[in-house]
């Protein structure tokens, strides 16, 4: 694996653009010549993928839906129902291109040129495998995978979109926020000298929990209840918090070489949260000596914070997702202050770049790269905390636990159950930790 180590990685993309700019190259042939119909598949029905087909739809671009995959029909229909109400002749998907079942991603994805991957990221790196193989564009949901096993996965897949010339958006949309690119190109040009330190923070009240029904089975349980488990989601420090993460990343220009932390389960103790910890703290160390704080956390009833400061030899940095952004000189003189009026919304502009890029037959965009590494950050994090111990990037990469199921179907038994009282195994520092790293 010495192809992965962390001194070839290469550096996060321009602060101007957040996505990669690559060329105005003409993309593989995966765009009907002589229409101007781009033809789009979702795949995973839930709030993200209607979310994502309802951005895409924004784009200014001429879409139409023709295909949609997930593992549960009534997710399909509902989303289908929701999707169709609102663009009416715009979604074109008969009975026959509703795909349901585990391996339905395979056969939506054989009817579009652009393709929605917005499944729980425990499946990212097979559907987006699947994506380039057959050539197509991709917008893809972040975290872009779970385990190591899967980053590597991924990063294997995108050297296939680079030849293919495939453009490939991933939805870490602070790139796309025009608040966050006019201030880290700034930062990166030196108007706050060199970055020493940070904080990044993601400080919530958690998300929804659906009960346990009896006629389920354990997969159907956990599938439903995805985000509670790691095979599925990854732990919200990667799940959620890689956005913070990723801004760090972005400042520094790099990724950590190590990174040490601690978490638990303090208010979440329940059976009905899985195996996953309601609180991170780590720190994200840089070759340069740089050290970035990163707090993550699901306590309802307490103060929120999603944001991001910066640390530097000439000032400081404040950046939100509420359109906010502040530079500081050393003297706490305000040097720049970002006018968040008529700014585009983050979501919708990073689907209209890339439909603009497809609808030009343009090569414009590859995210792969940073997603990976900002997802592989959270992972490493998470394994951090599970073990109590500091881990290396360049040691952490070669991990083989691989947290998918051997086998994907309703019967089949996911690699957590629970034990006779309903409550899952997590993971606890010093104790378990063989089934971490």
């Amino acid at each position: 694996m010495q192809h992965f180590k962390r001194r070839d990685f290469i550096k996060a993309g321009s602060a101007l653009t957040g996505a990669a700019a690559l060329s105005s190259m003409p993309v593989s042939g995966v765009f009907a010549a002589g229409s101007d119909v781009i033809k789009i598949a979702l795949i995973g029905c839930g709030g993200r993928g209607t979310g994502a087909t309802f951005d895409a739809f924004a784009s200014g671009q001429n879409i139409k839906l023709v295909a949609m995959a997930d593992a549960f029909e009534d997710n399909l229909e509902k989303t289908y129902q929701t999707i169709k109400e609102k663009f009416g002749d715009k979604v074109d998907v008969p009975d026959s291109r509703k795909y349901v079942g585990f391996d339905a991603y395979k056969e939506a994805i054989k009817d579009a040129d652009v393709v929605l991957l917005t499944t729980p990221p425990g499946f990212r790196p097979i559907h987006f495998e699947e994506a380039v193989k057959a050539g197509k564009h991709i917008f893809m949901e972040k975290p872009v995978a779970v385990d190591i096993p899967g980053i590597r996965k991924v990063l294997a897949a995108a050297e296939e979109a680079k030849k293919k010339k495939l453009n490939v958006v991933v939805g870490l949309q602070r790139r796309y926020q025009t608040n966050y690119r006019e201030a880290i190109k700034r930062i990166q040009d030196g108007a706050i000298g060199d970055v020493v330190s940070g904080q990044v923070y993601w400080n919530s009240g958690g998300v929804w929990v659906r009960p346990r029904k009896p006629e389920q089975s354990e997969m159907e349980y956990q599938m439903r209840n995805w985000f509670y488990f790691n095979w599925l989601c990854g732990d919200h420090i990667v799940e959620q918090h890689v956005h913070n993460i990723d801004i760090a990343n972005w400042v520094k220009g790099k990724y950590p070489i190590s990174i040490q932390g601690t978490g638990s389960r303090a208010h979440r103790t329940g059976k009905d949260y899985g195996e996953i910890y309601d609180n991170f703290a780590i720190e994200l160390t840089y070759d340069d000596g740089a050290v970035v704080y990163s707090q993550c956390r699901h306590f309802e009833g307490v103060s929120n914070r999603v944001d991001e400061t910066f640390q530097a030899t000439g000032g400081r940095a404040y950046l939100s997702a509420g359109n906010q952004a502040v530079l500081w000189d050393a003297k706490g003189n305000e040097i720049y202050r970002h006018d968040p009026k008529g700014n585009p919304n983050a979501y919708r502009q990073e689907h209209k770049e890339l439909f603009a890029a497809i609808a030009k037959n343009e090569y414009a965009f590859d995210d792969t790269q940073h997603g990976a590494y900002s997802t592989l950050t959270g992972i490493i994090g998470r394994i951090a905390c599970y073990t109590g111990k500091v881990i290396k990037w360049d040691e952490a990469i070669s991990s083989t636990v691989d947290l998918s199921p051997s086998v994907y179907a309703w019967d089949a038994l996911p690699s957590i159950v629970p034990n006779e009282n309903g409550e899952y195994p997590y993971a606890i520092p010093g104790k378990n930790t063989e089934l971490y790293i």
